[in-house]
């Protein structure tokens, strides 16, 4: 059940768009930030709303990656895996990252902390390698600067 604040946090969008279901994302991107994750029974929800069908909503939420269909850590990092990033390193930070929150990409810490998600491109190839933690974009990762970024997300 969509409670009360989300359910009017995507009613205040319909002006906005031509048609409830063009509101689809915004109400997944809503419930998300309210919930963490949009779960099988949000998708029911946000469909009975926006007279769409729950299937159809997750064949929207599984391409947009920054919807989450599962449960995430507290911090979302996103690690760019793209060209530019890849040429000047990425693959070695992430192999320092996953060595330091003991976690493969797409896993999540068991404290629940940090999830590492590799991410096509964070659009800041001038200041490669780049990773996002949460909305903040972190640029010209090093090993030393990795440790001190995660120790200011608790």
């Amino acid at each position: 059940m969509l409670t009360p604040e989300e359910r009017a946090e995507i009613e205040a969008e319909f002006p906005h768009y031509p048609n409830r279901k063009a509101v689809s994302i915004d109400a997944m991107k809503i419930v998300q930030k309210h919930r963490g994750w949009v779960s099988d029974d949000a998708l029911s929800d946000i469909g009975e709303l926006l007279s769409m069908s729950a299937s159809d909503l997750d064949g929207i939420a599984t391409f947009y990656n920054l919807l989450f269909r599962h449960p995430v850590g507290r911090h979302v990092i996103y690690i760019c895996d793209s060209v530019s990033c890849w040429i000047m390193g990425s693959d070695r930070q992430c192999s320092h990252l996953s060595e330091r929150l003991k976690v493969a990409p797409g896993e999540t810490t068991t404290d629940g902390r940090f999830t590492v998600l590799p991410i096509v491109c964070l659009g800041a190839c001038d200041h490669a390698p780049v990773m996002m933690i949460d909305d903040d974009t972190h640029l010209d990762l090093t090993p030393e600067k990795i440790d001190r970024i995660l120790e200011r997300y608790t």
